[in-house]
């Protein structure tokens, strides 16, 4: 399979510390790719490589079939970016920035900024200095400056960082549209799974520097990822009658008095009437279904990937 996207042992050390080792990440071209994982864990360092921002100490990349090079200036023109926060002209009015990103780029396609800004509901503020904007505007701006030029690859860093709900569900709506509509391929990096859950075709989860897996969407709800919880206020006598008297061994005691059952040889009416029998009494059961966010705690072993 061709990728419009691909590292291959990706590796970057600052000052004798390894920030990201042997990261290989690959993105089909059509797709939204969530580049998933907690603060810190090497997200925004493999990002700036692939757009020659930083020098990997290691491992290569490609774009669009072709080795990135310190000369690869023709290829980065097809991309759009945010990395970390956007920085403006804070003088200069929201209009006026993206006008100069048109100049910079070589990008003159009438009423680009306008629409630009319309997309990013700034219209209103587009002859208001930057300096004027708030967090989450400043936020959307940058957005409007990335798909400016009409870019083959978006490459976004964490792009609802100060957004309030509202204004993260019309990025959400925005980069789903750009996908379909315009065949955009996204790179979005997020540490909040609900936000990728949402979009994404695709993700990778990285932690603590590496890459724990690639895998889509679809084939995360087509395992066999359903189980059996049931709330007890006694978690380790139930896990005995469970163990001993059912024979059950796939089976997890989490935080509340919450056990997960992924073992289905038992219904769950032999397991409550085998629990009550043995005086541990079941305060609900029902059945569940794997969400992304248990998908990426097993990988990570985070406590909150929300956080």
């Amino acid at each position: 399979m061709s990728y419009i996207l691909q590292t291959s042992r990706l590796t970057k050390t600052i000052g004798g510390k390894e920030l990201v080792r042997d990261v290989d990440l690959h993105v089909k071209k059509g797709e939204i790719y969530g580049f998933l994982g907690p603060n810190g864990a090497g997200k925004t360092t493999v990002m700036k490589m692939i757009l020659n921002l930083w020098k990997p100490a290691g491992g290569t990349v490609e774009l669009f079939g072709k080795p990135l090079t310190p000369q690869s200036y023709e290829v980065l023109r097809r991309i759009g970016s945010i990395i970390e926060f956007p920085t403006f002209y804070e003088h200069m009015t929201g209009s006026e920035n993206l006008q100069m990103h048109c100049e910079y780029m070589g990008y003159y396609q009438h009423g680009s900024v306008e629409q630009a800004l319309e997309m990013l509901d700034l219209a209103e503020a587009a002859k208001q200095p930057v300096k004027q904007y708030s967090l989450g505007m400043k936020e959307r701006l940058g957005i409007a400056r990335a798909i400016l030029c009409r870019p083959e690859l978006l490459i976004l860093d964490e792009p609802t960082n100060g957004l309030d709900p509202s204004g993260m569900k019309q990025i959400r709506e925005l980069l789903r549209m750009l996908c379909t509509e315009h065949g955009t391929t996204i790179l979005v990096s997020s540490h909040i799974l609900s936000e990728i859950e949402s979009i994404a075709d695709t993700i990778g989860v990285i932690h603590q520097g590496r890459m724990k897996k690639e895998i889509g969407l679809k084939e995360i709800e087509e395992m066999s990822l359903a189980y059996m919880e049931l709330s007890v206020h006694s978690p380790e006598k139930a896990a005995y009658v469970l163990s001993e008297k059912l024979g059950l061994t796939n089976f997890k005691v989490i935080d509340g008095g919450m056990i997960r059952i992924y073992d289905d040889r038992v219904t769950m009416e032999e397991m409550v009437k085998t629990l009550a029998l043995n005086e541990v009494p079941v305060v609900s059961f029902g059945r569940r279904a794997e969400t992304l966010e248990d998908y990426f705690l097993k990988l990570t072993g985070e406590v909150n990937a929300d956080a």
